[in-house]
């Protein structure tokens, strides 16, 4: 591939950069990765724990959510279909949502730390984040957001130190033991060649 414009002719020969696929499937990588999991997973506990047994917990776990309704009925919301949103879904039904709100942040992290469903909790993360960005919240958001972001690309190897690697790991070698079986047979009977 010496000319550049035969990649138009012929998008079968765009290759993945070498340092692209480096940083999704190395090990050492992984490292890293598992470092970022591992930082946005105790991020958002903290902001569980704040929530759940914390100085937060009377606005979001009591007082039929005021924190939210509060939030939800002042904040400055990024579209007016999406103020419409909080005002005739969210601030009638904060009290629950304050629940939901508190409970999400704290299983987020604690699946995050965990490396436990990695991809999941990173877009239940990224759908979290959402709903505050639309509510008029920016602070870390943005930046918490790209961790999440690159979590799910990195899912693979961002998940490979965690439950998500142990659990991986097993069923891998359960089922090339299970193979290993069908090919010599249980026991020996099934499998061996007969006798001419």
């Amino acid at each position: 591939m010496n000319n550049p414009l035969a990649l138009l002719d012929d998008p079968s020969e765009l290759r993945t950069p070498r340092a692209l696929t480096w940083l999704t499937t190395s090990k050492v990588a992984a490292v890293g990765w598992t470092a970022v999991r591992v930082w946005l997973g105790i991020m958002w506990i903290e902001a569980g724990v704040a929530k759940l047994w914390g100085a937060e917990n009377p606005a979001f776990l009591h007082n039929n959510g005021a924190g939210v309704a509060g939030f939800a009925a002042h904040g400055a919301a990024a579209y007016s279909w999406w103020g419409s949103f909080l005002h005739s879904f969210v601030v009638p039904n904060a009290g629950w949502i304050g629940v939901l709100v508190a409970v999400a942040e704290f299983l987020i992290g604690c699946a995050l730390v965990l490396g436990l469903f990695t991809p999941v909790a990173a877009l239940a993360s990224l759908a979290l984040l959402f709903t505050y960005v639309m509510s008029g919240t920016a602070s870390v958001c943005a930046f918490y957001a790209l961790f999440a972001i690159v979590l799910l690309a990195t899912w693979r190897t961002s998940s490979l130190f965690g439950l998500d690697g142990i659990v991986k790991g097993y069923l891998q070698r359960h089922k090339d033991s299970r193979s290993n079986h069908r090919e010599h047979g249980v026991a020996g009977i099934v499998g061996q060649p007969k006798a001419a």
